[in-house]
């Protein structure tokens, strides 16, 4: 035999054995799934969902929830088929997982929920010129301060204003009825149409000073007076607070140019954000409590309207509420405590941390007998406070569990992954490994 085939019989000889040997070797056991029980909100864990997805609340990816970290949540229990879970009453009190019956609840309730101040909009007047000219100076005017109605905040000044006032004191001494001696004289009383024509011009003419800025106590004035101004002030529309000024001494300003805005504050708005279940509870002219967080003085105010839009992002609806205000504690943007007294049809009611919302279904854990629970599908109406109603799938009575519900919850699911993880039985692989031992 050659030197090159004593290289090759041991080459071949090393790969028959390695062959017979992997052929020969017993199969290992699968590894531990990684199994996904289901994917939940991180915001609120309550929120299940069976696939991946955008927490709808707060826009954050869904995390999953594996078998293997449930499983160190809560020791094992027995399951029995026809009952479901089996949970010994130490373990339930170990783990803090209390039960309560189903009940009959009148509906009757408070919904809490923050409010914000803000100014009633139909008593937010804008102070604006109709032509345009120069200040001349501004009186006590910064935002926040407290006016009286027609008090002066600015001095201007308007070459537009001379021509339109003249027009006006003359339709007006031209309107003026006749004395009785005048009528003697004459004989008899004159024809009233001319004297109808220049009320009609006067009136015109007030209404264009108006138009221009002129304040109605100014007309007044000029009316009385009978005299030209020198200078038109702008006067405060109402007692209230100045929310904005645009105008200082000495500034030119355009046609329609705003100068202040000022609200009259003894009458606010409240506005909250309250989700769609709870806004159908409410109806306009509601009586509701409001309380001032930092000093505890209470309000009361009524419901005007349930606003239609939406918050794009906390999906909720937008509630607005009236208040008197004589003495200005509430102030625009403060936040405050708001209490509405709801009452809802009569119905079957369980504590809303019982239920378990996947989107699709929603489910609580009934007490079958003692220790033993099973999953039940339910279908829910009405929720107030921390109570849900359920109008179909349980009974007066019966008990669920209301708090732990999600230790539960993920046993099951837990004892489901493993069974399901299970490697069906192989004869033939069994018969392979007890030949490899006998071997």
């Amino acid at each position: 035999m050659t030197r090159k085939g004593l290289y090759v019989l041991p080459l071949i000889a090393a790969v028959i054995a390695g062959f017979a040997f992997g052929r020969l070797r017993p199969a290992s056991a699968p590894a531990a799934a990684h199994v996904v029980l289901y994917y939940v909100d991180p915001m609120h864990p309550s929120y299940r969902s069976n696939k991946p997805g955008i927490a709808p609340d707060c826009g954050m990816d869904l995390e999953p929830v594996y078998a293997e970290d449930a499983a160190r949540m809560m020791p094992a229990a027995s399951e029995s088929p026809a009952s479901g879970r089996s949970i010994d009453a130490a373990t339930q009190q170990l783990y803090g997982i209390r039960l309560e019956k189903v009940q009959m609840n009148s509906g009757q309730g408070t919904i809490r929920v923050f409010g914000r101040v803000a100014p009633d909009q139909t008593r937010v007047y804008r102070v604006n010129m109709g032509t345009d000219g120069f200040v001349k100076e501004t009186m006590d005017d910064a935002v926040g301060n407290f006016v009286k109605k027609n008090q002066h905040l600015a001095v201007i000044y308007s070459p537009e204003f001379l021509a339109v006032v003249g027009g006006y004191l003359s339709a007006n001494e031209r309107g003026v009825s006749p004395g009785a001696g005048d009528r003697a004289a004459t004989g008899g009383a004159k024809d009233p149409a001319p004297q109808s024509l220049n009320a009609t011009s006067a009136s015109a003419r007030a209404d264009r000073l108006r138009n221009l800025g002129m304040s109605e106590v100014q007309i007044e004035e000029l009316r009385e007076t009978r005299k030209i101004p020198e200078d038109v002030y702008v006067v405060s529309p109402t007692d209230g607070f100045i929310l904005s000024r645009s105008v200082s001494a000495g500034m030119r300003f355009d046609r329609q140019s705003e100068f202040y805005s000022v609200a009259d504050l003894s009458h606010v708005w409240i506005e909250a954000q309250v989700f769609g279940k709870d806004a159908s509870a409410i109806r306009p002219g509601t009586m509701a409590k409001v309380t001032l967080s930092d000093t505890g003085e209470a309000f009361t105010a009524r419901v005007s309207n349930v606003l239609p839009e939406v918050d794009p992002v906390t999906r909720t609806l937008k509630l607005r509420l009236e208040a008197d205000n004589p003495k200005f504690a509430l102030r625009p943007e403060m936040f405050v405590n708001v209490e509405i007294q709801v009452a809802l049809p009569q119905g079957l009611t369980v504590p809303a941390e019982a239920l378990l919302d996947s989107g699709l279904s929603k489910r609580v854990f009934v007490e079958a007998a003692e220790g033993k629970f099973e999953s039940r599908d339910v279908e829910t109406g009405w929720r107030l406070g921390d109570r849900v109603q359920v109008v179909k799938g349980l009974k007066e009575g019966e008990k669920v569990v209301a708090a732990g519900t999600f230790l539960v919850d993920s046993e099951s699911r837990l004892e489901m992954a493993k069974n399901s993880a299970k490697p069906p039985d192989d004869p033939m692989h069994a018969g392979k490994s007890s030949e490899h031992g006998m071997d």
